[in-house]
């Protein structure tokens, strides 16, 4: 079953660097919509992986907190629109 607008955007957002709740709607909202949501669900996604990786017993702690913290960063930029057509990261990309 599909996720609600609510619950994609049910989240941590103090955890985000440049989280806007209005860029937010408007992409919600906007011609990229579904992409936008489909970014939310990879992001709801890779939290779930990042709580399995966290409860690994690995030998280094160092490696795999700072994996961890590389891929909620990914998580970061699907859910501040950074990755839809025009946004922050893919602006410089003649796409």
């Amino acid at each position: 079953m599909a996720k609600s607008d609510e619950e994609l955007l049910d989240f941590d957002k103090m955890r985000l660097a440049d989280w806007s709740a209005k860029r937010a709607q408007e992409a919600l909202n906007g011609e990229n919509a579904d992409l936008y949501r489909n970014h939310l669900a990879i992001a709801l996604w890779i939290d779930g992986w990042a709580e399995r990786l966290g409860a690994n017993d690995v030998q280094d702690p160092k490696y795999n907190a700072g994996y961890i913290k590389g891929i909620r960063e990914i998580a970061a930029h699907l859910r501040q629109t950074d990755l839809l057509p025009g946004g922050a990261l893919l602006a410089d990309l003649d796409l």
